[in-house]
């Protein structure tokens, strides 16, 4: 029996994944409901998008994951210049024995860091969706499987800022969640400076709390998580409500639901429980949907936030009453 195999009780999970949050809060100051987000998405089996302005800890934080869950790391700059060859490989010919080989490019990794993703045009973009999707990737008609765990963590900077292109509706659906860190507190960002000359080098380490084996039997111990019909049904109403929102031009698509049922089993597993409550649900709402949610063209220049949608479909939303969850979920004992 491999490692992915066995299983592992939700409190376990709950415990390594508390030990690698505190890992990565070694390096990364503050900034803990969105660390607590990006590792969220990855024990979800799923792909993070880190938006926000330069400077702000996004490159750092997907280096600290790396290191803290184990996993092989790329780093890929995205740049005006960059074509789809460069993401997934190509072939070059070999003058020794006369032929093409295969050179894999840094898509062939266990967390990829797409830096600056929205630096590059759709082309060269969209050479990820395969990969994101379909855990594969395709060249010259060869296709190519990724080892698993795979997990795209992109950093992006805000769509007004200069020099950045538009990401395509079906690229964002690929991520599972989007996250933003904001500035730091002033007491934070001294502490940035304090630990930077307490360790008198620029690099931070951080030595892993789990491997790429033991991070699968987490993922796979995910769907031991009790999911009742009442909360699957408000999920599926929540998602509807972002399509029938005034101010909205096309709402989340199924895959949305999807997100929000994944990421809501990471939330009970946080908290200690191998089962959804309605409060799991509402806390990944705006970070799973968001994103997924285009707005009408006047909402636009009134700047409005998709979030800020998000929130109104979670007000008008009826969340399921504890009388209508099982006895363990409103407290009683679990049979």
């Amino acid at each position: 029996m491999n490692d992915v195999d066995r299983t592992m009780p939700a409190a376990e999970v709950g415990h390594l994944a508390r030990a690698v949050l505190d890992a990565v809060g070694t390096v990364v100051v503050g900034k803990r409901d969105a660390l607590e987000l990006v590792l969220a998405g990855i024990l979800a089996g799923g792909h993070v998008l880190l938006e926000d302005l330069p400077g702000l800890g996004k490159t750092l934080t997907a280096r600290s994951f790396a290191q803290a869950l184990g996993l092989d790391f790329r780093r890929l700059q995205f740049t005006p210049d960059l074509l789809p060859a460069d993401v997934t490989g190509s072939f070059l010919y070999d003058q020794r024995n006369g032929d093409f080989t295969f050179r894999a490019g840094p898509v062939f990794t266990n967390l990829l860091l797409a830096d600056e993703i929205n630096r590059t045009p759709p082309k060269t973009q969209s050479a990820l969706l395969e990969a994101m999707q379909e855990k594969q990737v395709s060249v010259e008609g060869v296709t190519y499987k990724l080892d698993e765990p795979f997990h795209v963590l992109a950093t992006a900077n805000p769509i007004e800022y200069e020099g950045t292109y538009p990401l395509p509706e079906a690229q964002l659906d690929r991520f599972l969640l989007r996250v933003s860190f904001g500035y730091p507190e002033g007491d934070e960002e001294w502490e940035v400076l304090r630990r930077r000359m307490s360790r008198r080098r620029e690099e931070a380490d951080i030595k892993p709390v789990v491997d790429a084996a033991t991070l699968r039997t987490m993922q796979a111990a995910l769907e031991d998580v009790v999911v009742e019909d009442s909360i699957g049904r408000y999920i599926v109403a929540l998602t509807a409500a972002t399509r029938e929102h005034p101010s909205v031009l096309v709402g989340a698509s199924p895959r949305g639901s999807l997100a929000l049922l994944l990421l809501a089993r990471v939330r009970a597993v946080f908290g200690g429980r191998d089962y959804v409550v309605p409060e799991d649900v509402k806390e990944v709402a705006a970070p799973a949907l968001a994103h997924r949610i285009t707005l009408r063209p006047e909402m636009w220049l009134r700047r409005v936030d998709p979030a800020f949608v998000v929130g109104e479909v979670l007000d008008a939303t009826p969340a399921p009453a504890s009388g209508a969850l099982p006895s363990y979920a409103a407290g009683g004992p679990r049979r």
